[in-house]
């Protein structure tokens, strides 16, 4: 190699090239095609792999998280079931529409049985709220410490819901006790109304 003159090299006639000079182009050529696989495939195939190796961690703990939740598959079957029980014996304490007015006579009945005087009983408008209906009733009665909490102990002894919100307790002028209050009961929507409210939401 050191006694050739590359400057007398031809390419046109590369066969009649000594054969250590073939040898090193061959092997500068395969160099180049090597390097330049590496740059076109082999490199981008790296950087996936870096990508694919970064992710890993993640990828194995939503694996571990989800063969856990698939091993205890059962028990959160077990506890859906008893979870859909306890939501129907909760719907079941809600009235049906028919049901509300003997509800609120219910709850006035249960102010008189307590000895109180009603100056105010108006149920206010019903509001939908998902599967069911919220009816406040606007309550203002005279009566004493004692049969106020007789009234709110018969309330809850209902077998239906009734809730009790915004108690206000004044003096009244023949010297009892004055109680505003809003009392709220809610009824569960029939199937028509349940329609009828999924129509609003997809007009919106």
């Amino acid at each position: 190699m050191k006694d050739i003159d590359l400057s007398e090299l031809d390419l046109s006639s590369i066969g009649s090239w000594p054969t250590a000079v073939k040898a090193a182009l061959v092997a500068i050529v395969c160099a180049a095609v090597l390097a330049l696989g590496y740059f076109l495939h082999i490199q981008k195939k790296m950087e996936q792999l870096e990508q694919v190796r970064a992710k890993e961690p993640t990828l194995k703990s939503e694996f571990e998280k989800k063969q856990a939740k698939a091993s205890n598959l059962d028990a959160y079957k077990k506890q859906m079931q008893e979870m859909e029980e306890s939501f129907g014996a909760m719907l079941r304490q809600l009235p049906s529409k028919t049901e509300v007015d003997d509800l609120l006579i219910d709850v006035s009945q249960t102010g008189l049985s307590s000895g109180i005087e009603f100056e105010l009983f108006k149920p206010q408008s019903e509001k939908r709220i998902e599967f069911y209906a919220e009816l406040p009733i606007q309550i203002s009665m005279l009566g004493t410490y004692h049969q106020f909490g007789k009234f709110v102990s018969g309330v809850a002894a209902l077998p239906r819901i009734v809730t009790l919100h915004d108690i206000n307790l004044s003096s009244s002028k023949d010297g009892r006790l004055k109680m505003d209050v809003t009392a709220k009961t809610y009824r569960y929507l029939d199937e028509n109304e349940l329609a009828s409210a999924k129509k609003k939401k997809r007009r919106r």
